[in-house]
């Protein structure tokens, strides 16, 4: 009886013990909330599930859990549901992060990635530098510059060359704009669009006129915001005369990057700007599967007073990742991160689904059309720390990343303080008015005068007043 009373304490023990083990052994959750990270696309979930299960494989247990958030005004939902108390442990933001920045939510990336394996190596350059005046936000990605495109079999059809200068860039806008290159009987096809307002044609169109840097010295050598420079003046004074030629499809102001891309594919406009590397290779898959194969050109900015893409600001990053200073699992976070950088996880993020996206027999790699309209969820690590083993781009969106680096020029823009918060948004809410009725003719650059008074008066002042307490 004694026996049997002994083995059966040493079996409860044994499976006490085991029960602990198991609990023990189960994954670490890890919350993520990310733009387009959905459980209702099944791609996304079977995403997250291969790097769950290629991480166990390594011996980092976790349960990657996707929060979801709606696309349609995701930053304002994101600020809700992290004002509520909600806060996952990854964090993607599209701006508003500063908010919560000052209140101490965020890790310092920077310690975290010192002791990574993977991920301290799969920088780009930039990052490095807004890291350095804005360690809150991680986002490995190329600098995100603008690259103009158009149709390939338009071009032809215009006659002409590429565009080099701003008269040429002028003429072709023309050309399309009284063609009926799409064949619907109608010259109903613009030269160009910007969605919202005017910054996609700042990013093609600034050099050319001389805005070089958000700060600029005037005559006297006194740093003044680009904004109310002669040379802000006349740029808008040439989008004032794209508008008032019908060059510039006069809907903009009203249409979103949604409207625009669709204008493009249906032939409404002739020109569009999308983001270099992948993005523009999106813009060439649609564009081939709605135009029997239409293919796109890249385009160069046009050269005038100079000649070049916007420059880049490296004061921090306008998007990207937060590492929750609440969050209990900052190491599987981190280890998380290190491993999409890793050559397994970049396989992972940059190919997509072997058998959909790209095919391997043997070793032999080749890209099916389906890459097109595969994106990476979380980075793209600089070349250097991972060559896929088959060109991934397309020439155009290859071409359109080799542009960005060819063109780049780090902007002189800096991080504000929280106590500018209102002047900085009222002198932008003010500038991007008065820019549409200079655009649209309202207001006749006579009126320049008046508006920089009025964007002084918004705010500007007390910018910058404080920028040259900052800039040397």
């Amino acid at each position: 009886m004694l026996a049997k009373t002994l083995m059966a304490s040493v079996a409860a023990l044994a499976l006490g013990a085991g029960l602990a083990g198991a609990a023990l052994a189960q994954p670490v959750t890890i919350r993520v909330v990310a733009k387009d990270l959905l459980t209702t696309n099944p791609q996304d979930v079977a995403h997250i599930e291969r790097i769950e299960e290629a991480m166990a494989a390594q011996g980092t247990e976790i349960d990657i859990e996707i929060v979801d958030l709606p696309s349609a005004g995701y930053q304002d939902k994101l600020a809700l549901m992290l004002l509520s108390g909600d806060i996952p442990d990854l964090i993607y933001f599209q701006g508003g992060d500063e908010q919560f920045a000052n209140q101490g939510l965020f890790e310092d990336w920077r310690p975290w990635i010192e002791e990574t394996e993977h991920l301290q190596e799969a920088l780009w350059p930039h990052n490095g530098d807004r890291l350095d005046n804005y360690p809150y936000l991680l986002y490995v990605f190329p600098a995100r510059t603008k690259s103009p495109v158009m149709r390939e079999d338009w071009l032809e059809q215009t006659g002409l060359e590429r565009p080099q200068t701003l008269e040429e860039w002028t003429e072709m806008m023309r050309v399309l704009a009284a063609s009926d290159y799409d064949g619907n009987g109608e010259e109903d096809t613009y030269g160009i669009i910007a969605p919202d307002n005017t910054a996609e044609l700042d990013a093609v169109f600034n050099q050319a006129f001389g805005v070089a840097t958000t700060w600029m010295q005037d005559e006297n050598g006194e740093w003044i915001n680009a904004r109310v420079s002669d040379a802000e003046r006349d740029k808008l004074e040439y989008y004032q005369m794209l508008f008032a030629e019908g060059l510039l499809d006069p809907e903009f102001i009203t249409s979103n990057w949604e409207v625009k891309e669709d204008k493009f594919y249906t032939g409404k406009v002739g020109i569009v700007m999308g983001t270099a590397g992948p993005v523009v290779d999106i813009y060439r898959t649609k564009m081939r599967q709605i135009n029997d194969g239409a293919e796109l050109v890249l385009l160069d900015p046009p050269a005038g007073v100079g000649q070049g893409l916007e420059a880049v600001d490296v004061s921090k990053e306008s998007r990207g990742f937060a590492l929750s200073a609440l969050s209990e699992n900052k190491e599987e976070v981190v280890a998380l991160m290190d491993f999409l950088a890793s050559p397994e996880g970049q396989t992972f993020e940059r190919m997509g689904f072997e058998g959909e996206h790209y095919t391997n027999d043997g070793g032999s790699y080749e890209i099916t059309e389906a890459m097109g309209t595969w994106y990476s969820r979380f980075m793209i690590a600089q070349p250097s720390a991972w060559t896929p083993p088959v060109d991934l781009l397309s020439p155009v969106a290859q071409a359109s990343l080799e542009q960005g680096a060819h063109y780049f020029t780090p902007d002189n823009a800096f991080v504000w303080h929280a106590e500018y918060a209102a002047d900085v948004d009222a002198a932008e809410n003010y500038y991007r008015t008065s820019v549409y009725r200079f655009v649209s003719g309202e207001w006749s650059m006579d009126q320049w005068d008046q508006y920089v008074q009025g964007w002084y008066d918004a705010g500007g002042q007390r910018m910058t007043d404080y920028a040259r307490t900052v800039l040397p």
